[in-house]
């Protein structure tokens, strides 16, 4: 089942940031009073009352502007609303009900999705209340009153919201088939990958950074297994500004790998692998997803007999927090490893979903706390007393122990790298638990 993503909207410096951070509980979002400081979305996964979601903070829209940044933000709150499950939609209470906010109620109104209509800065509720009465004016319902920087009436709106993901039907259509998300910034190679698979043209390919704007499903046969193939990228160009170019995609990518079992992570050969690779690879590891890295274009690049080894060093030191991700060098125009491409996505898949015996598992537990000593602390030594796996995709254990604060993280790294010696793992990442137990439970 894939989360509900929930957008915040609304017209600049009205609190869509301060909201964020008091949600994602902790200050992701840059908050000032300039309008414009929020320029890209950031995302975050929020827990309420035993519900999920990704919640997706945007800049400011102005509707009518010629302001380039502006411009920039609007696009982005676009595709925002588009891929939004819920929106809230956010307004100041202190500046009532302006022009824009109609405009932006039109537009969210045109979306067809729930939208809950957020009055903020309401800091005093006897004080405000009376001025709430405009916003019935928008004709999109009650609007909730909040002060996001005094913390007051957020609980009331997320339980307005809370009643609606309980209404809504989020669960994927029963398919059992293994879905496979290709992600990476625009103009990588994504479709010219699918259509090399498919054998035909069924997404469009551009040298247009953006080409693909929605997410494509394809029905993939190989080795007479089926596979869903998800193709993502950014919106269509509309300026020079690389930079929020690459930010385009993040809603999309994180929708498609929501839904995927294994992605894969397309890298351009000829641009090298850069800090916008990491950020997009950190949302499928966010979300325990199998990684495969395709190099594309390697038919493009100069090589001699270090070139594939200086390459990989280089992913690995970008992408350091993800070392289980299998790495393969292709070329999506030439077909060049597109076999191996799906000889590792079969492996990932098998490793992604692999469960281990409880009892083998406490083998190879005790055998690495006899080859390594667990840390101690002020005489106190950690005990490591049972092993066992609750769950698969990703492989995720729980380890019993005396006194959790002294797992040290090098230590938990240390079991998590024996257990990956006995059992592969190759290409999914591990999540471990740590639990305590009092010596008198056992």
């Amino acid at each position: 089942m894939s989360k509900p993503i929930v957008a915040i909207v609304g017209r600049p410096n009205v609190g869509k940031s301060t909201l964020f951070n008091v949600l994602a509980g902790e200050k992701i979002a840059i908050v000032e009073d300039t309008p414009g400081v929020t320029r890209d979305r950031i995302y975050a996964e929020v827990t309420w009352l035993d519900k999920q979601f990704t919640l997706i903070d945007t800049g400011g829209i102005e509707p009518n502007t010629n302001d380039v940044m502006l411009s920039h933000m609007r696009t982005q709150a676009e595709i925002a609303i588009d891929m939004a499950d819920i929106i809230i939609f956010m307004t100041d209470v202190r500046c009532g009900v302006t022009d824009s906010d109609y405009s932006v109620c039109d537009m969210l109104r045109k979306s067809g999705k729930p939208i809950f209509l957020v009055v903020n800065k309401v800091d005093n509720f006897e004080k405000f209340y009376s001025d709430v009465y405009e916003f019935y004016n928008l004709g999109i319902g009650e609007p909730i009153p909040i002060s996001a920087a005094g913390k007051l009436g957020i609980g009331d709106m997320l339980d307005e919201v809370l009643k609606c993901l309980s209404e809504r039907d989020f669960s994927e259509t029963e398919d059992d088939r293994p879905k496979i998300a290709i992600i990476g910034k625009p103009n990588v190679g994504k479709s010219s990958l699918i259509n090399k698979i498919t054998g035909q043209n069924r997404v469009i390919v551009s040298d247009i950074a953006g080409t693909t704007r929605d997410a494509i499903d394809t029905d993939v046969m190989w080795n007479k297994k089926e596979f869903v193939f998800i193709d993502t990228a950014g919106i269509r160009r509309k300026n020079k500004v690389s930079e929020d170019l690459e930010r385009y995609s993040i809603i999309r990518t994180i929708a498609a790998v929501s839904r995927a079992d294994v992605v894969i992570l397309m890298i351009d050969a000829e641009e090298g692998v850069t800090e916008q690779d990491a950020k997009i690879a950190g949302i499928a590891h966010e979300r325990g997803k199998g990684m495969i890295i395709a190099v594309n274009k390697w038919d493009l690049i100069e090589k001699d007999t270090h070139t594939a080894n200086k390459f990989t060093d280089r992913i690995k030191m970008i992408l350091s927090f993800v070392p289980y991700a299998e790495i393969v060098y292709i070329s999506a125009l030439t077909g060049q490893r597109i076999n191996r491409l799906f000889m590792l996505i079969e492996t990932v898949i098998q490793n992604h979903q692999l469960r281990i015996a409880t009892g083998v598992l406490n083998e190879i537990l005790a055998e690495a706390v006899a080859l390594q000593q667990p840390p101690s602390d002020k005489g106190k030594r950690l005990r490591l007393y049972y092993i066992t796996q609750v769950s698969v995709k990703p492989p995720t254990f729980v380890i019993f122990v005396n006194d959790k604060k002294l797992m040290h993280f090098s230590y938990e790294r240390y079991i998590e790298n024996k257990i990956r010696e006995a059992f592969g793992f190759r290409g999914t990442p591990i999540k471990i638990f740590i639990r305590e137990r009092k010596e008198k439970d056992r």
